[in-house]
């Protein structure tokens, strides 16, 4: 159900139902996918998640910019910096929990998101901590599906979502097929020798490094594009999907539990 076409005098008669808030961005995406990319991939998401849940859930409308300055020395990228978006953040859960709703999931697809959306939990669950029976979440699709993920066999070159990767493309190349150029599909990938940091995302860092995007892509894409299909990308919507809507349904049911 979407949210954005109910009436005032409506949302009183929903408050038990859990809200999603899809958040995504408008950054370059290397040289064959639209700055659009991630938008696009967490409005399918949630669109089959929505065609399944029916009535249970209620989706807000995408929210298209993210925290995307490390991706700004790439002409397109539209960013919001990581302070404000935080209160952007912030400003959205506390409308939702203004509204008596109890159930809030703001539902990722950016990864530079991740900062400042984790800040804007914590700080508005700090300012409800009271509130037992509040539950404020984050979820970003490719780690809350992130072993179903791993085993789909179709998967050539990576078996998780790094940035306008073979993931990626696929995922666009399933909705908006006239949007990619195949002909330019390059990522990066280079040996970093470290036991602990992988830049290129080949494999999980074992700690955190600050480094723009620039420094690591020439092209502003990492890992395998060029071996991206439609139907890979379909395999990967079925995934998310079928996750965020088994999410939400458990989320429905949580209940307030007291310290052991």
């Amino acid at each position: 159900m979407q949210y954005a076409e109910l009436k005032h005098t409506e949302i009183a008669a929903q408050r038990d139902k859990v809200v999603i808030a899809p958040i995504g961005s408008l950054e370059q995406h290397g040289h064959h996918l639209p700055l659009l990319t991630d938008t696009m991939i967490n409005a399918e998401i949630c669109r089959r998640a929505e065609a399944e849940l029916g009535e249970e859930a209620l989706f807000l409308p995408v929210l298209w910019a993210g925290a995307s300055d490390h991706h700004r020395r790439f002409p397109g990228t539209v960013s919001i910096s990581n302070g404000v978006y935080t209160q952007v953040l912030e400003d959205i859960l506390e409308s939702l929990i203004g509204s008596g709703f109890k159930r809030i999931v703001l539902f990722n697809s950016h990864g530079g998101n991740g900062n400042p959306g984790h800040a804007a939990l914590y700080n508005a669950q700090m300012r409800h901590r009271d509130e037992r029976d509040l539950w404020l979440v984050f979820a970003t699709w490719f780690a809350m599906a992130a072993p179903q993920i791993a085993q789909i066999d179709a998967l050539e070159k990576q078996d998780h979502v790094t940035h306008a990767c073979e993931l990626e493309t696929s995922m666009i190349l399933r909705v908006r097929p006239e949007l990619v150029r195949m002909d330019l599909a390059r990522g990066a990938n280079f040996t970093f020798e470290s036991d602990f940091y992988t830049p290129d995302s080949s494999r999980p860092s074992r700690v955190t490094v600050a480094r723009p995007f620039e420094h690591v892509t020439a092209t502003g894409a990492l890992s395998h594009p060029e071996a991206a299909t439609a139907e890979k990308g379909e395999r990967l919507y079925e995934v998310a999907a079928r996750e965020l809507v088994a999410f939400v349904r458990e989320l429905a049911g949580w209940t307030t539990f007291e310290p052991a």
